[in-house]
């Protein structure tokens, strides 16, 4: 089950915008050959996901887009939740500004990246990084999302 919550009011959210994010949350699995999961999705703003950021990561600063992996009682992943991502519409909307590309297609990059956290994969070293960004990539690729 996805579940997804705007709780923003800065950019409009809209119904195109929720089945997006639907459809890379689900093309994500897929790609990963995981079993559908239970993942909600909070759409916030730069003054949320600050305070977010700031609880979590000890960074006082707005993000992007911050992920938050379930863990069963043994410390393994959720059998059922995969996890909880918060993206910052504000923030997406100054993205896909800067990067010169559209709001919808920042949005599927940062769930993309996004879901692969939740899966555990990061981006510390460069080989991590490389990985990482070649799976968004070609899962976005193959939903036909493309810079």
């Amino acid at each position: 089950m996805i579940d997804i919550q705007n709780e923003q009011d800065k950019v409009n959210f809209t119904e195109e915008m929720d089945k997006l994010i639907r459809l890379v949350i689900d093309k994500t699995l897929e790609y990963e050959k995981v079993e559908p999961l239970g993942v909600s999705v909070v759409i916030t703003d730069n003054e949320n996901i600050q305070m977010l950021n700031k609880q979590y990561r000890e960074k006082d600063m707005p993000t992007d887009v911050l992920s938050f992996p379930l863990y069963d009682d043994e410390g393994y992943f959720d059998e059922e939740e995969l996890g909880d991502i918060v993206i910052s519409l504000e923030r997406a909307n100054e993205q896909a500004r800067e990067y010169g590309h559209s709001l919808n297609r920042e949005i599927a990059f940062l769930t993309a990246h996004s879901m692969l956290h939740l899966m555990g994969y990061d981006h510390e070293d460069v080989g991590e990084e490389t990985e990482m960004f070649e799976k968004q990539e070609e899962i976005l690729k193959q939903l036909g999302i493309v810079r």
